[in-house]
């Protein structure tokens, strides 16, 4: 039985090892020719990575023509993504990231750019409880109404002060305002070092401060594989968390964080 553990384990690790690379290759290459301090300037775009498909889970290699979306895992392991919003008062985010920490939950944070830059100690506590930083745009747009200068800045801006808080870009990036990203938005990203775009396929409304039983309800339409949409600025929330966390439980569903899930 340990051996069968043992290569089980083996097979994970070298598949989190994939994902990650996909994830950091393009933006190690751009850093190599990009300037180490501040923003990029509007007016000037990254070098495109070069790279291939990679087969399962809607996963991509930097560089492809057609970055990649992902909502939904097929591993057949009874896992879920809780992925976070991360804006809002920094003791309540606190207080959501710890419970998650303390019930043995990881999650994906999508972090606002602003969000990091008004609270300077919010990005490390996101890693430091367990969990994981991605990018949500430095000021929560609606991508759809920007040019095509205006969505990069909105990306890398957010993108180079999560490389400088935590010393690197974070994983996955989140469209704010929209479910899924648009084709010009997905190549913006993929040209920002996000060649995949964490989407989600079950939306908890939390933040129409529904009450308790309407989140619990909301999120109990999840399946293994799935990825749900939450927001750690709204005390209903948290208030909702342990009873989330208790039907999870009860259905053999494990939080992960996405990079976990999609590995």
């Amino acid at each position: 039985m340990r051996r069968g553990n043992d290569r089980r384990q083996a097979v994970t690790f070298r598949r989190r090892a994939v994902l990650r690379a996909a994830i950091l290759w393009p933006l190690a290459g751009a850093a190599c020719t990009a300037p180490s301090a501040g923003p990029s300037a509007p007016g000037t775009t990254p070098p495109a990575p070069s790279g291939a498909p990679l087969s399962g889970a809607g996963a991509v290699l930097p560089g492809t023509v057609r970055p990649g979306e992902l909502a939904h895992a097929d591993t057949g392991r009874q896992e879920v993504a809780l992925t976070f919003h991360g804006a809002g008062d920094e003791t309540l985010a606190r207080r959501v990231l710890t419970l998650l920490h303390d019930h043995g939950a990881a999650a994906t944070v999508l972090a606002v750019g602003t969000w990091l830059e008004q609270h300077p100690d919010a990005g490390r506590m996101v890693v430091d409880l367990g969990h994981e930083l991605g990018n949500h745009t430095w000021s929560h747009p609606d991508l759809a109404a920007l040019d095509n200068d205006g969505v990069r800045v909105e990306i890398e801006r957010c993108r180079d002060l999560i490389a400088a808080v935590t010393g690197g870009p974070g994983v996955f990036f989140r469209p704010s305002q929209a479910q899924h990203a648009t084709p010009p938005v997905r190549r913006a990203a993929a040209v920002a070092g996000y060649p995949t775009v964490l989407s989600y396929d079950v939306d908890s409304r939390d933040f129409t401060d529904p009450g308790v039983p309407a989140i619990r309800r909301n999120v109990a339409s999840v399946r293994a594989g799935g990825v749900v949409s939450l927001h750690l600025g709204h005390p209903g929330t948290l208030d909702a968390l342990p009873g989330v966390l208790d039907d999870l439980a009860g259905r053999g569903l494990r939080p992960v964080t996405a990079s976990v899930l999609f590995s």
